[in-house]
């Protein structure tokens, strides 16, 4: 039985979260339908352009994306400290650009006067913005509504899209964190829908490919900040060139079937993650069967399932693939 949200989010214990939402009903994000001749490829330009739209109205960041055949990955870091720090104003302008608010939010969005009866109402809209910005079920909720929309009314037929919940699960640690991540830009290249990480259409990778081929970095995706973590601003504490070449390597092995061929320099990569190469060709490659729930070291899972409450501590048997064995 589905447990509710409210037990698999905890923004105390993680910002980090890997989600997935599936379609349902035979439909398609992409490719040549056998049945009716068409062709869909089209829908996953609908996809990664209104993901990366809202990267830039909530306070939440896209860490990895992969809009496959027929499912899309996600690896998001909620903000909580940038909603919070944003004025009345900044949450009204954010919300309105995915949604027309109430006529007061609109007045007080154009600067007109605000009635003092009306003062309850807008603080009232206002704290309610301000908390869905934040939140990972609304995020996903304006990612999924607008494609459905769009591909029924394509379709000629109304119902469910996607199906009824997208997945969630917590990422405890930073090994879990790069681990899901390297899981995600893989797809394409595990799905043998590309060979290399530069022709891994719709993925968070190829965007970085690109932009570091210009010595940048994306911007509407959380950049790759370095191990110095002192006053720096927000990211992945983590060098862009060793996540590349990891991700490569990790490619390689498993387009070839090359399991253990790992760089020296790439082996040292893995062992500040504390985690061997074969863990790590093991979880990069089977992430989604590894793990149905939260992902982390057992430490990291036993004070995760304490905070929430939770007796058991489901699917601990697999944290040993997140450490040297």
């Amino acid at each position: 039985m589905p447990r509710p949200r409210r037990t698999q989010v905890s923004i105390e214990d993680t910002s980090w979260y890997h989600c997935c939402s599936r379609v349902c009903r035979r439909a398609m994000l992409m490719g040549d339908d056998k049945f009716t001749g068409k062709n869909y490829d089209h829908r996953r330009d609908w996809v990664e352009s209104q993901l990366l739209t809202l990267a830039s109205v909530f306070a939440i960041d896209v860490a990895a994306y992969a809009v496959m055949s027929n499912h899309l990955h996600l690896v998001l870091s909620v903000d909580i400290y940038e909603s919070n720090n944003w004025t009345d104003r900044d949450v009204v302008e954010h919300w309105h650009q995915i949604f027309n608010g109430t006529e007061i939010t609109q007045k007080f969005a154009k600067g007109e006067v605000v009635e003092s009866f009306e003062i309850n109402s807008l603080k009232h809209s206002i704290a309610l913005y301000r908390s869905r910005l934040s939140d990972i079920s609304w995020f996903m909720r304006c990612l999924n509504e607008p494609i459905a929309r769009m591909a029924n009314k394509e379709d000629k037929c109304t119902g469910r899209f996607w199906e009824g919940r997208f997945k969630s699960q917590a990422l405890l640690d930073e090994t879990a964190v790069l681990a899901c991540m390297a899981y995600v830009d893989l797809n394409p290249i595990r799905a043998k829908m590309a060979k290399t990480p530069e022709d891994s259409d719709y993925t968070s990778l190829k965007l970085r490919v690109k932009a570091a081929l210009k010595g940048k970095q994306p911007d509407k995706l959380l950049p790759f900040i370095g191990n110095e973590r002192l006053n720096q601003p927000k990211g992945v504490y983590f060098l862009l060139k060793d996540y590349l070449e990891l991700v490569d390597e990790t490619g390689r092995i498993i387009r070839d079937d090359k399991r253990g061929a790992i760089s020296e320099n790439t082996s040292k990569v893995l062992t500040r993650l504390n985690i061997s190469s074969d863990n790590w060709i093991k979880i990069t490659t089977d992430f989604g069967k590894l793990f149905h729930g939260p992902v982390g070291t057992l430490q990291e899972l036993t004070s995760y399932c304490d905070h929430l409450e939770k007796r058991r501590r489901h699917f601990s048997h697999c944290c040993q693939y997140l450490q040297v064995s």
